[in-house]
């Protein structure tokens, strides 16, 4: 993403553009934010057509997370699969599958194709097909009919998904921590410590340090918020932890909380006192006391907070602030022929 803005000719444009981190992270970096511990294979024509050599690269990343200090849950190891069949040589399937009955500890895995791998108890397929011959014991299949191949969950690729990416990602966080026994952390706790010094102790400090290294926000009805620390920090602090009104107050309504994500409606009150651009942009205070309905999709990766989406109905906050009537005129007639007063 980028933004530009140009005043004169002779300036050099690229003193106005400045490049925002992406908000889909590649697949590695992903399961690192969850607080796993990550090996990344990378499998040449040689080690697609030898299990010797499939084995020993299988064999080196296990002793490589086994030896890192962060690993703390030595025994169980989980592995993902990306890709379709078509991406690796026609071997692969057989390599891979003699490499692993040679013992492992790895006791989950993800792909994203029909491989016919039944070396796990437990497997996890994101499809964008149906398997042939069905779903067998141990195993659990979503389908993804939305994209045109296996690759939608890689960022940059042709077929990547954001959307259904970021669907799959979760199921499939939910799939490995269940049978690798965590890592687990407290989704409601994250939320309430991040809200907390955001409304209440008021620290742009803190309430970043309740996210990832490169979080994003966005208030949905004005698309206000920031992508990446840097941006975000500086909505905070310019824009939002400040504006907010010092009677503002937040009340839950209902909370959903599910693998990855916390779902929350809540009133959002306040005496419009102060001009709050994130949400009533360009609008003087009025004095008017608020209360709307908010409703907060939260993404938590890990023990760190990702996003927010946040939404309301607009119209509902512009009534309240006496600057749009409570009825409207209908520009028609009627069925009874009847028209607007």
């Amino acid at each position: 993403m980028t933004e530009s803005s140009f005043s004169s000719a002779q300036e050099d444009p690229s003193s106005y553009v400045t490049i925002q981190p992406p908000i889909s992270r590649q697949p590695l970096k992903k399961w690192a934010e969850e607080s796993f511990t990550v090996a990344q294979i990378t499998v040449d024509e040689k080690s697609a057509i030898d299990r010797s050599s499939l084995r020993e690269l299988l064999r080196e990343a296990e002793r490589g997370l086994i030896e890192r200090l962060e690993c703390d849950t030595k025994e169980n190891v989980g592995l993902i699969v990306y890709g379709s069949k078509k991406d690796y040589a026609p071997q692969f399937e057989d390599s891979l599958q003699g490499a692993l009955v040679q013992g492992t500890a790895l006791i989950a895995a993800v792909f994203f194709d029909s491989w016919d791998i039944p070396f796990f108890q437990s497997t996890l397929f994101r499809l964008s097909r149906p398997m042939e011959g069905g779903t067998k014991e141990g195993q659990t299949t979503h389908i993804y009919s939305d994209v045109s191949s296996p690759s939608f969950m890689i960022p940059g690729h042709p077929d990547f998904k954001i959307s259904t990416a970021g669907v799959s990602h979760t199921r499939s966080v939910g799939f490995v921590k269940k049978h690798m026994g965590g890592p687990f952390f407290d989704p409601e706790k994250i939320w309430d410590e991040h809200t907390y010094y955001e409304f209440e102790a008021r620290s742009v400090e803190k309430t970043m340090a309740t996210m990832v290294p490169e979080p994003y926000a966005n208030h949905v009805p004005t698309l206000t918020g920031g992508i990446g620390r840097a941006r975000l920090s500086h909505f905070y602090l310019n824009h939002f932890i400040f504006n907010n009104p010092d009677d503002t107050s937040l009340e839950l309504i209902s909370r959903t909380v599910g693998t990855d994500r916390i779902v929350d409606e809540f009133i959002y009150v306040f005496t419009h006192v102060k001009r709050m651009d994130w949400m009533i942009p360009g609008i003087p205070p009025t004095g008017k006391l608020v209360r709307v309905p908010l409703t907060s999709v939260v993404n938590i990766r890990g023990d760190g907070l990702f996003h927010e989406h946040i939404a309301w109905d607009q119209a509902t906050v512009l009534v309240q602030l006496g600057l749009l009537p409570e009825y409207l005129p209908f520009p028609y007639a009627l069925p009874d022929g009847s028209v607007p007063a």
